[in-house]
């Protein structure tokens, strides 16, 4: 198993999947009067899953980024779209994913949803230069990617709870990346561990991001094991793959990322594309998937 995996986790594998495999999305779902929630989705894949729920004729869609103005205009776009849906059917909820207040103001406002069937935890960063999150001090990369993801996945319970009338389970979607496997985690040994990822000195751009990947992971394994999805609702985490067009690494203008853009384009999936593997995971499956990674539409270790 082992072997497997680290053959599965390498650049060769990788490669293959990005030429050869073509993800797809299930047929015969349909979502009608459920509710989703989509973080980061005013653009990249996070635009294309909501707009890929709304194909499979989801009933209410919230939209839940930072900035307000680009998230109306999400909604715009959607709404044109989809011209069939009531005028309030998609919904734009500020979260800011620096901000412990603003996540848990969030959390707070979606109990009060009559229900709630689908949430897609999709919001990340790929810092490409070291920042603190001014609300709490911790390096960006980890503060998103990680510790407000996982205080966002702790919204499970409402999941059940709005959810319970529903013949068919709730989904909490994680998305995940094959480059949580690549992680070196020189950090692991130091006791506390946060300390460690907020110093400055020890900040890797590449690797701080496939840290925090990592921690998710785990975090997410730990979090299915003590909530049966019996419990609560049936955790998956996809991985999109290598996706041009995500807003990762937004805002640098470095020559390496002018160099990286040419294969990025080449070899990486369109938004659409990467978005079918995280609908996949939060439409298809059962509970044989709790807990489980998703990679092409399939479950792989």
């Amino acid at each position: 198993m082992v072997f497997l995996f680290s053959v599965r986790a390498g650049i060769k594998s990788l490669l293959h999947r990005q030429l050869f495999e073509k993800p797809t999305l299930p047929e015969n779902i349909d979502l009608k009067s459920k509710t989703a929630i989509v973080t980061g989705s005013n653009t990249g894949i996070g635009l294309e899953c909501a707009r890929q729920l709304l194909d499979l004729r989801l009933s209410r869609l919230i939209l839940a980024v930072r900035n307000d103005a680009k998230g109306q205009q999400a909604r715009e776009g959607l709404a044109k779209t989809h011209p069939s849906l009531p005028g309030d059917a998609i919904e734009v909820w500020k979260l800011d994913m620096e901000d412990y207040a603003s996540v848990t103001a969030f959390a707070e406002r979606a109990k009060a949803l009559a229900r709630l069937d689908i949430i897609v935890l999709n919001a990340g960063v790929a810092k490409t230069v070291y920042k603190r999150a001014a609300a709490t001090g911790h390096e960006e990369t980890i503060q998103v990617n990680m510790l407000s993801t996982a205080l966002l996945a702790l919204l499970l319970p409402v999941v059940k709870a709005k959810g319970a009338a529903s013949s068919s389970s709730g989904r909490l979607v994680v998305m995940q990346s094959d480059t949580s496997s690549w992680a070196k985690f020189r950090e692991k040994g130091h006791v506390p561990l946060l300390p460690a990822l907020d110093d400055e000195r020890k900040f890797d751009r590449a690797d701080h991001y496939f840290t925090s990947k990592l921690i998710l992971q785990l975090f997410m394994i730990e979090l299915a094991r003590r909530v049966p999805a019996s419990v609560a609702a049936v955790v998956t985490m996809p991985n999109p793959g290598w996706t041009y067009g995500t807003g990762l690494g937004k805002g640098s203008v470095t020559m390496a990322e002018k160099i990286i853009s040419f294969p990025n384009r080449i070899l990486g999936s369109s938004p659409s594309a990467g978005a079918r593997v995280v609908t996949t995971g939060a439409v298809a499956f059962g509970p044989e998937a709790h807990g489980q990674y998703i990679e092409d539409g399939k479950l792989q270790p």
